[in-house]
This record gives structure tokens, C-alpha cells and sequence, in this order.
């Protein structure tokens, strides 16, 4: 079991890596800033993309991260 969780744990710490490294900055430079009202108006369709899908699989890798992490502790304990 603690083979399992070790490398589920492993392949879970590498997608969030990468998961996260393809996000993009909430601020993009000075463009960012310059154009703050207008993406205000339109934050809500940036959310439907690729901007919202890696959004939700963070929490979900982050959750998971979590979950795993305190398994194998009460494992190994």
C-alpha cells in the first residue's frame, strides 16, 4: 500500500508542477495594468477556456495533494 501511495503521490506532484507553470499571470506586464477596466468586463469569458479548466485541475491536484500526503503520514506512522 505504501508503494501505491508513494508513487501516486510522485505522478500527483509532477501534474501539479506542470499544471501550474502553464498558468498564466494574473498580471500580464504593463498591458496589465493599463488594460485592467476591460478585462473586468470580460473576465467572465476567460474563465470558460483553458484559463478555467487549469484553474479547477489545480484545486483538484492541490485537493488530491493533500489527501494523499495525509494517507501515507497515517501509513507510515
Amino acid at each position: 500500500m505504501y508503494g501505491v501511495l508513494a508513487t501516486l503521490l510522485f505522478i500527483n506532484t509532477i501534474a501539479l508542477i506542470t499544471v501550474v507553470l502553464l498558468q498564466q499571470g494574473k498580471s500580464a506586464g504593463l498591458s496589465g495594468s493599463i488594460s485592467g477596466g476591460a478585462e473586468q468586463l470580460f473576465g467572465k469569458q476567460k474563465a470558460r477556456g483553458m484559463e478555467g479548466i487549469l484553474h479547477r485541475l489545480t484545486i483538484i491536484l492541490g485537493v488530491s495533494f493533500m489527501v494523499v500526503t495525509f494517507l501515507l503520514g497515517y501509513i507510515v506512522q
